[in-house]
């Protein structure tokens, strides 16, 4: 009877200790910029180098089929916020660019919408974002903040508020000159042939032009093309810049030990909040172009620079880990490391060089969803509480983050929009086998491009696609000519039927079935019709952020830390001490 009693009073024992050690843990959430899936070892890379990315599979769980939200940063990542379709939100582009290019636009992640840093701030929770943004800045003055991070939830942020472009480092090309030049050529030879005609004819006498009338238009197409060349020649010192909470500290950005800076920032923010829950977002730049990496890192790998960064990111990781251990803070800690989306398989520097990563057997890769642009690194470790060296194959989204968060900090998810994320911890901990995504739905910017489905009574997954982007050149795997891929007009092909995968059997995507080969095939084709159909119903008319009203250059918004005629330069960004680096 005591033996009884005894085992009963231990097991509610524990029983408590595990439900207080489930509840308001701290979270590490890692987000990579453009890595493969291919890049890591815990994926099969077997030349770079990353034990301690490595590290997060060996202690807890490795999701082999994660999906980002969207092939493209902007609307990733709000999806990664929010555990919304960008679509939702606006933040899906109607229009060819789907990301937001300059600091001083006016689009960005509405405040109407709710992150799951605003959540759990609501919990006591401290939160920061340090790294990159990339989700807007001002609204309608150079001052309102109103998409700033510090505007969504986080308490603190040290970072870039765009992205990393190759203009943003001297010597690495331009990622808008080809475009600027192809877009300005036309109109630019109707500008000039329109001028020098209008002066022919009033010259010989066919048709009186005032004089005034030329001035004007000479006048207007000179100041069009002043303001673009001022633009575009100041580009790295208006859109390149680090801030620190709502100051710029540092215009144009420098690259010097920009990795480590960011891990210091991390690191700090760890230690002032030990005895808190915290939220953390360490968002790297790493591996968007333009690379970079630190001396110690420099020449150090098996792929040229964009080895030398992915081996820098994840000594950065291996530091975030060894202060969660020095704070004794590993088991009260969910750390989440992922990509916002596949490599960018077009990415080559003026000189020849790969700057682009790889994506495994995975077909295509950033701005498609093709696997490889959408399939991305998903691995999670919580000591004690999820599984150890777990493999789990079933469809996940980032966009489970939100609530698999809320419900652990006991935040109460919202439920006056739809949440399209599921929680993650009973597949985590292994108490159910099979993934809430029945569905899951792959736009290219605003336009439903294809659509996976994991029937419940089925290994298989099926993968439709309604359009497929057109590789250029055509036996390529991606869209070399354009830099990316597009997702209307010329660029793309339509099929009727649709393309028919069973991603079980081909995850390479490389046959698609028929009625001949797929008994099924109508059936299958009708099934996802109707899924279609129910959540384009869910769907309801929000502003757009990214229509071109939105993402163009407003000079009222511009930031800048000096003055216009000092050519914005600043830099308050005191290295001081910075965090002893070995390479391996």
């Amino acid at each position: 009877m005591r033996l009884l009693l005894f085992l009963i009073i231990y097991q509610c024992a524990t029983n408590s200790v595990n439900t207080h050690h489930v509840s308001n843990p701290n979270f590490i959430l890692l987000m990579a910029d453009d890595l493969g899936i291919g890049d890591l070892g815990c994926y099969g890379n077997r030349t770079l180098r990353t034990p301690n990315i490595d590290r997060l599979a060996k202690e807890g769980v490795t999701l082999t089929q994660h999906i980002a939200a969207s092939p493209l940063c902007t609307p990733s990542r709000a999806a990664f916020l929010t555990g919304r379709y960008p679509i939702r939100s606006g933040m899906a582009a109607f229009s060819r660019v789907g990301v937001f290019l300059f600091s001083a636009s006016s689009g960005g992640l509405p405040s109407e919408e709710i992150t799951f840093a605003k959540l759990v701030k609501k919990r006591g929770y401290a939160t920061a974002l340090i790294g990159k943004w990339h989700l807007g800045m001002n609204c309608e003055s150079s001052d309102d903040f109103c998409h700033h991070p510090l505007s969504h939830g986080f308490d603190y942020f040290y970072g870039l508020t765009v992205t990393n472009f190759r203009d943003c480092k001297p010597g690495q090309g331009s990622v808008f000159l080809k475009g600027v030049q192809k877009s300005l050529v036309i109109p630019m030879q109707i500008a000039g042939i329109t001028l020098v005609s209008l002066a022919i004819v009033h010259y010989i006498g066919l048709l009186k032009v005032p004089f005034h009338a030329l001035g004007c238009c000479l006048l207007i197409t000179a100041v069009a093309l002043a303001v673009l060349i001022f633009f575009f020649s100041h580009f790295r010192h208006l859109n390149c810049f680090l801030m620190r909470d709502h100051q710029i500290v540092q215009q144009p950005l420098s690259y010097e030990n920009l990795t480590q800076r960011l891990t210091k920032e991390a690191v700090k923010f760890i230690g002032r909040n030990s005895n808190t829950p915290f939220l953390l977002v360490l968002s790297y730049i790493h591996v968007h172009t333009a690379l970079y990496a630190s001396k110690a890192f420099r020449g150090k790998s098996k792929h040229g620079l964009y080895g030398d960064a992915v081996e820098e990111m994840d000594w950065s990781v291996g530091q975030i880990l060894d202060v969660l251990e020095e704070y004794n803070l590993s088991d009260k800690t969910l750390v989440y490391f992922t990509s916002d989306q596949g490599a960018h398989v077009e990415e080559i520097s003026s000189s020849g060089e790969v700057h682009g990563g790889y994506n495994g057997i995975y077909k295509g890769g950033k701005s498609m969803n093709w696997e490889g642009g959408i399939r991305v690194p998903g691995l999670l470790r919580w000591p004690g509480v999820i599984q150890s060296g777990a493999y789990i194959d079933e469809p996940t989204s980032n966009m489970d983050i939100f609530p698999t968060i809320v419900r652990l900090a006991e935040a109460v998810l919202p439920s006056d929009r739809v949440i399209d994320g599921h929680d993650l911890m009973p597949l985590l901990q292994g108490k159910v086998t099979r993934s809430k995504h029945e569905f899951l739905f792959h736009y290219c910017n605003a336009y439903l491009n294809a659509v996976r489905w994991h029937p419940g009574n089925s290994e298989s997954v099926w993968k439709v696609f309604f359009f497929t982007p057109n590789f250029s050149p055509e036996d390529s795997n991606g869209c070399y000519d354009y830099h990316v891929c597009f997702c209307h007009g010329g660029f793309i092909t339509w099929h009727d039927p649709p393309l028919l995968f069973d991603l079980s059997r081909d995850p390479e995507e490389k046959v698609p079935l028929t009625p001949e080969t797929e008994s099924r095939f109508y059936e299958i084709l009708r099934v996802i019709q109707l899924a279609v159909d129910n959540h384009t119903r869910s769907l309801h008319a929000v502003p757009d952020q990214l229509s071109w009203d939105n993402l163009l250059w407003k000079p009222w918004l511009q930031r800048c830390c000096s003055s216009f005629f000092q050519s914005c330069y600043c830099d308050y960004d005191s290295e001081g001490s910075l965090l002893e680096v070995h390479s391996g």
